[in-house]
């Protein structure tokens, strides 16, 4: 298993990590064998939003003699009433359910706690104005949790909270459909074939595209939902690519978005979490999803660098995916280029300035990217 930085928050996770939704329901056997596979895979970030008391009672049991070696996504503002799950800005209830958390997660600390849902503007000044935000920054005063999350379906929505420098980590769904979508777009239709048959739906949508690229540039680290699309991009019938996709090409693609550290993949049964985990131990063909992408007129995607780095090998052993990346992100900064920018270019091995123009990455890209201008564009901006 391989960790990343989460961000600003100094935290670093696994890069696949476990979404515990499916194991609400399940019986205490069920959970605790989930559980201890993603333990002993290496799986080190566990999100549990659901706020049913006996699922967070049987992941707390198994977790036992293991809080120190795992970070914990609790989510604010997901309550339990009347027997069911709701969302809720109420700001007593929050704290309630938030308390209950702990209590039986066993802890008395949370590493992310997640502002639950937000996925409106309306939305994130009701987070405001109830005082949900400013309860978060008082847990994190008080050592209480250790960064403050947002999760939210919706890029307008995000980007907002994202720009008041309250939110350290955006838990965000990201898959390759999902990205094609317009920013109105409601979450309950990212389930609905007939959402994807736009004609407008020609590559990743811009604003989604900005969203990763200014959390990659603010330090906001993003941990994934939605990755396999509820099941969805996994099948030919229900694939809006007209063919599925492999758990692991839709795990290199998430995790191939810029500020992206961890992809929380839901899973049922042991065996799902160590299929999950052999993408660490597969070959870069088998992750590769440009096959399927770069031949669907729904990713006409020309002249665009998808950060897959199928135009490798590099005769100079550049990383044109991170060079590239890095020239995007300085390319959106008003001002000056962050620091934080610079100083990972600076520290790459081999830069854009040894590239020797032989255009044998632009022959193997999929999507006609121009990366030997690309490489002049780095060099003259970084200057190296």
């Amino acid at each position: 298993m391989k960790y990343r930085s989460l961000g600003r928050s100094g935290l670093s996770a696994s890069e696949v990590g476990l979404g515990c939704e499916h194991l609400e329901g399940e019986n205490e056997k069920v959970v605790d064998s989930v559980i201890k596979a993603a333990l002993e895979c290496g799986i080190n970030i566990f999100d549990i939003f659901m706020s049913e008391p006996e699922v967070r009672k049987n992941i707390g049991k198994s977790l036992q003699g293991s809080r120190d070696k795992v970070l914990l996504q609790g989510h604010i503002g997901a309550i339990y009433e009347n027997g069911q799950y709701k969302r809720s800005r109420d700001l007593d209830l929050g704290k309630q359910c938030f308390e209950d958390f702990m209590r039986y997660l066993r802890t008395d600390y949370v590493d992310i706690g997640m502002i639950h849902y937000v996925d409106t503007i309306e939305d994130w000044e009701n987070v405001i104005n109830s005082g949900i935000a400013e309860y978060a920054l008082k847990l994190k005063e008080k050592g209480v949790i250790r960064s403050i999350g947002l999760s939210s379906h919706n890029p307008v929505a995000a980007m907002k909270a994202i720009e008041t420098g309250l939110i350290d980590v955006l838990m965000f769904s990201i898959n390759p459909a999902y990205d094609l979508l317009p920013e109105d777009t409601k979450a309950d239709d990212f389930f609905v074939k007939s959402t994807f048959s736009n004609d407008r739906l020609k590559g990743i949508d811009p604003t989604r595209a900005l969203l990763y690229q200014t959390c990659e540039k603010s330090g906001v680290g993003i941990t994934v939902m939605k990755s396999l699309g509820a099941g969805q991009l996994l099948s030919d019938k229900t694939s809006p690519f007209g063919k599925g996709l492999t758990v692991h090409q839709l795990i290199h693609y998430a995790l191939t978005r810029p500020g992206v550290a961890s992809v929380l993949v839901g899973c049922y049964t042991k065996e799902e979490v160590y299929e999950a985990v052999r993408y660490s131990d597969i070959s870069d063909a088998e992750k590769d999803y440009t096959s399927i992408l770069s031949t669907t007129p729904l990713y006409s995607m020309k002249g665009k660098c998808m950060y897959c780095n199928h135009c490798l090998p590099c005769p100079s052993e550049i990383d044109i995916a991170s060079v590239t990346k890095y020239l995007d992100l300085a390319l959106i900064s008003e001002d000056s280029i962050p620091e934080t920018v610079t100083g990972h270019y600076g520290e790459m091995k081999n830069t854009a300035q040894d590239c020797i123009e032989c255009g044998s990455c632009e022959q193997n890209c999929p999507f006609d990217v121009p990366v030997i201008e690309n490489m002049r564009k780095a060099t003259e901006l970084f200057g190296k």
